[in-house]
């Protein structure tokens, strides 16, 4: 394996399993490659023995020799083309699973620096060319090789002098063939690349097009695909000039020789050293090995291809997050809610020139609901995403019961909380297993209890197959407010000690609100909330309510007393209740 196909060593732990059908497949290519070599006997064997003698028994037991080749490589091309294809389907379905499976453990760090279309291109275009690999081009390359090294041990066996006549030729075949696939692979993966940049875009421009169609943008956006578009075709031109180059050089130099070989094995017909069946067999092997050879100049531009997907993939597998729970994980005391932020001070990695917490400090008791606010841009969602460990602080340190977060494993300090993020997620499911997402055992009952709290029960009731209605894709049949609600249900259904609201009921009317209020109230019991608020009125009877500015604590304490203090606080108030503010 020469250095460049190195990437294609990937496959060989999702070819293993498989190996049985593997060696199946690899006897049944043999068996019809063999075959394929018999069928120029059984041509030399019509001319010569029927054609070239009038015998009609001649003929006949000819023409039946012919029929059961042709017969049993039917059988062995048919099996061969079964199994490969079958091993291509398989071992793309678990390359895909390994894909995800490593993108789920990326941390949100590594998957925003990473476009999502991006991604989402290495596990379907580029998995698709190794499946393309190993459920054709591999096998066809193999039948080709053995096939041309057949056919040119049978042209020595058939006429040395015209063999040697080939063979003089055949560095003249390979040797641009060898020059031009060098270019393959380097071509293929910038065509690649741009194929995801396109995926990209086009993710883009879907997810948004509210927006776009809001704002009258269709024409721009158009133009910036078609750019794209055109981007994409340009590689995709370069790699099918060059290989359109090699098709060219290795027909007409390969079918060259064996014009020539033709040309001088007439003349020993003529001259009676050679019978008609021994060149008809020839001209059938030199054929064999033309196309032998154009197809393994086109099967190589495949591996090329497929070497460069390979690469692509294996820069996601073989990426580690950066984000992991420690190699020895340590215990979770018992669980009771008390937090702590201790000199916090972050920035997001796409937006490092900007700090969002800055010597961010808070504690959060053990059964307290405190509520974070400030304007857009303070830091109160970076609190929640640092508590569920989505980043980690570049300076200071979270502790979850007194432990800092980062000891603890993922999974494990995650399953203390229920979190309900700021845009809902809902996912192309029914509405009973979205709600279960948030703890998979529930039961019917306990799933409708908490929709119930969540005062989702009336809407989804009314769905034509109720709670087994599916939801469509990101939830597209539910209204903002409908969406908002089935994920609070998720999170009441979740039952975790610590429940985090990002803007939980934003998109909900006021019935509803008040509604889902009265069972968030009831959830948040015994155990801490934290909420980041916008609209005061749903955090008024919080138990402290923190206020943030530029990523810090500007100023703590019950509503009536921050209102009473006058500042930020007194302001926001006075614009949402119509209250004016104290001085002061």
């Amino acid at each position: 394996m020469t250095r460049s196909l190195t990437p294609l060593a990937l496959l060989g732990p999702y070819l293993r399993p498989h190996l049985g059908r593997l060696l199946a497949a690899l006897a049944a290519l043999l068996l019809a490659a063999g075959l394929v070599l018999l069928l120029g006997q059984g041509v030399a064997r019509l001319i010569d023995e029927g054609l070239s003698a009038g015998s009609a028994p001649g003929l006949n037991n000819a023409a039946a020799f012919m029929a059961g080749v042709i017969a049993l490589l039917a059988l062995a091309t048919a099996l061969r083309f079964y199994l490969v294809t079958w091993l291509g389907e398989r071992v793309a379905a678990d390359l895909r699973a390994a894909l995800y499976a490593r993108v789920l453990d990326l941390s949100r760090a590594d998957v925003e620096t990473a476009a999502p279309g991006d991604l989402l291109s290495r596990m379907t275009n580029d998995v698709a060319l190794l499946q393309a690999l190993v459920g054709s081009a591999v096998s066809m390359g193999l039948r080709a090789a053995l096939t041309a090294a057949g056919a040119l041990v049978l042209l020595v066996l058939t006429s040395t002098k015209l063999a040697l006549v080939v063979v003089a030729i055949l560095p003249l075949v390979v040797g641009p063939l060898i020059l031009f696939a060098r270019r393959e692979r380097r071509l293929s993966r910038a065509a690649q690349d741009r194929l995801a940049d396109l995926a990209a875009r086009a993710e883009e421009g879907l997810n948004a097009l509210a927006t776009v169609q809001a704002y009258g943008q269709e024409a721009a956006e158009r133009r910036r695909f078609g750019a794209e578009v055109e981007q994409a075709v340009a590689a995709a031109r370069r790699r099918i000039r060059n290989r359109a180059t090699v098709l060219l050089l290795a027909i007409l130099l390969g079918f060259g020789a064996i014009t020539l070989a033709l040309y001088v094995g007439a003349q020993d017909v003529i001259a009676g050293r050679m019978s008609g069946g021994q060149l008809s067999a020839f001209v059938f092997y030199a054929v064999l090995l033309a196309s032998s050879g154009g197809t393994l100049s086109e099967i190589w531009g495949e591996v090329q291809r497929a070497a460069a997907a390979a690469d692509r993939i294996l820069e996601v597998l073989g990426r580690a997050p950066s984000l992991a729970s420690p190699a020895a994980p340590a215990i979770l005391p018992p669980p009771r809610g008390r937090i702590a932020f201790e000199g916090v001070r972050f920035r997001y990695p796409t937006r490092p020139e900007s700090l969002a917490l800055d010597g961010f400090d808070l504690r959060v008791a053990p059964g307290e609901t405190v509520a974070l606010v400030g304007p857009s841009g303070a830091g109160k969602s970076t609190v929640l995403q640092l508590l569920l460990r989505f980043y980690d602080p570049e300076a200071g340190r979270v502790t979850l019961e007194g432990m800092d977060i980062r000891e603890a494993s993922l999974s494990a300090l995650r399953a203390r909380f229920a979190y309900v993020p700021q845009e809902p997620v809902i996912f192309r499911a029914s509405a009973a297993e979205n709600i279960r997402y948030g703890r998979p055992e529930a039961s019917d009952a306990e799933v409708e209890a908490a929709a119930r709290a969540a005062a989702a029960h009336g809407f989804i009731s009314a769905l034509p197959q109720g709670y087994a209605s599916p939801l469509g894709p990101r939830g597209v049949l539910l209204s903002g407010g409908q969406r908002q609600r089935i994920a609070l249900a998720r999170a009441i259904l979740r039952d975790a000690p610590i429940l985090l609201l990002d803007e939980a009921t934003s998109a909900l009317d006021a019935e509803s609100e008040q509604a889902v209020q009265q069972g968030l109230e009831r959830l948040s019991a015994g155990r801490t909330t934290l909420v980041v608020a916008h609209r005061l009125a749903t955090i008024r009877r919080a138990d402290r309510i923190v206020v943030m500015e530029a990523g810090r604590v500007l100023a703590e304490g019950t509503h009536e007393g921050l209102v009473a203090e006058g500042g930020l606080y007194a302001r926001l108030a006075a614009l949402q209740f119509r209250d004016p503010a104290p001085a002061g």
